[in-house]
């Protein structure tokens, strides 16, 4: 496989969606910590913060299958 001539290895992208992700994280476990009281829902915070942008998108397509229901 041949290099591009400007350096860059092939395949290679601009990579801008791990630091918007790893914000997000943050904040997730920020937001999720608070509502955690015992040991056991700090680590269920932590992994529902990993998991974050599923939930978003679940939400997100529920709200849009509703929308389509109630334009019928």
């Amino acid at each position: 496989m041949k290099e591009p001539k400007d350096g860059r290895k092939a395949g290679s992208g601009p990579g801008g969606g791990s630091p918007v992700y790893g914000l997000g994280f943050v904040g997730a476990v920020a937001w999720n910590w608070q509502q955690a009281n015992t040991p056991r829902d700090r680590a269920l915070a932590v992994l529902k913060s990993m998991v974050w942008p599923a939930f978003l998108v679940y939400a997100a397509f529920r709200a849009l299958e509703g929308a389509a229901v109630n334009k019928r």
